[in-house]
């Protein structure tokens, strides 16, 4: 027998109003993740509860879950287009509405917790902490915000890349502080869509991150002939760390350092300190490493699966290839710290340790584990 979302909230059939919220807010005071609870059933009990609200009584089936696994689909292209782009459109206002909801509680150091989102998509619970963290609990779907301090998140974020309108996409920036999605590798809360996050003092802390490309119709009309849109989903933290899972597919990284595991196909990773854990980085990745700063592949195996074709840029213009510094012996085995002077200057540090082979000094010696 399916369980309704009366039986989830532990309620009888046809319950008040008052008696669901009641319900509700006693079984969050259990479940709450921030009391030691579980995570999936405090999910499953706030959408019981925001089913009941809109008079639904019974949990979307397995067929409706992955209806809503998206903003729409359905046959009709055009009318997907459309239909996602009203969505988006709904839910930006909504996150405009949550960011004023938000900077007020900052403005009068007040704590305050509501739900905010989409009733066809599922709605996100935001919360201000007296720590005036930002907690938030949900599928981020579109829009623009904004917050001054630190926020926490239990949820993914993606964007309607599909949007001509940037007001749309999403653009979520801290202006001082984390962000911080909790667990995001066991949860898998990812990132994708073309997603913008942006940290101007601070530090953040994510999961797997993907951007998004998509053919379409030549621009000029050609019958027959289509090109590649990219949607790059961008993280940037210019004063401080970005740590992430695996970049695939058309992703931008930018920050002072750096810490991912495998960058696959189209990724752009800008830094003073980048250090690679993964053992997969393809031909496509560009690295652009910011004056005095380093780079490190951790590695423990032969590198084989780190491209010769991928490149290391330099501010001033230089650039060089990855099978150049694996003819250095400085990837493979845990690697050892590629520096910014190193490449810079690399054919006349190789000229002198040449000539000083015999001697004392050697290109090995040079650098460290």
């Amino acid at each position: 027998m399916v369980e309704s979302n009366y039986d989830i909230l532990k309620i009888q059939d046809g319950a008040s109003k008052k008696d669901i919220r009641v319900a509700y807010r006693s079984l969050v005071l259990k479940l709450h993740s921030d009391r030691g609870g579980d995570d999936e059933q405090f999910k499953r009990i706030k959408r019981a509860y925001e089913d009941l609200r809109i008079g639904k009584k019974y949990p979307d089936t397995v067929v409706e879950k992955k209806k809503k696994a998206k903003f729409y689909s359905g046959d009709d292209v055009a009318d997907q287009r459309r239909k996602n782009l009203l969505l988006s459109q709904d839910i930006s206002r909504e996150m405009k509405t949550a960011q004023e909801w938000a900077g007020a509680l900052n403005r009068a150091s007040a704590t305050g917790q509501r739900l905010f989102g989409s009733k066809e998509l599922g709605q996100m619970e935001f919360e201000r902490k007296i720590t005036k963290t930002l907690t938030i609990k949900g599928k981020f779907w579109a829009g623009n915000f904004t917050y001054d301090n630190p926020v926490m998140m239990w949820g993914s974020v993606t964007s309607p890349y599909i949007s001509p309108y940037e007001k749309h996409k999403t653009h979520i920036r801290i202006t001082n502080g984390d962000f911080r999605m909790i667990d995001s590798i066991r949860n898998r809360y990812d990132i994708d869509g073309g997603t913008k996050i942006t940290v101007d003092n601070g530090n953040m802390e994510v999961g797997n991150v993907r951007g998004k490309r998509q053919r379409v119709e030549d621009p000029q009309g050609r019958v027959g002939m289509t090109t590649v849109m990219e949607h790059f989903t961008h993280l940037k933290a210019p004063k401080g760390k970005i740590v992430t899972g695996d970049v695939r597919d058309t992703v931008k990284l930018d920050a002072d350092t750096i810490i991912t595991l495998n960058l696959v196909d189209n990724v752009k990773v800008t830094g003073k300190n980048i250090l690679v854990y993964g053992t997969k980085v393809t031909y496509d990745v560009e690295f652009f490493l910011k004056k005095g700063g380093k780079i490190r592949f951790y590695d423990q195996g032969s590198g084989f699966d780190i491209s010769d074709d991928a490149t290391i840029n330099l501010e001033n213009g230089k650039m060089i290839k990855i099978r150049d510094l694996k003819h250095d012996k400085l990837i493979s085995l845990g690697g050892k710290d590629i520096t910014y002077d190193y490449i810079d200057d690399r054919e006349n540090i190789k000229k002198s340790a040449k000539k000083n082979s015999g001697n004392k000094f050697s290109l090995g010696k040079m650098f460290h584990k």
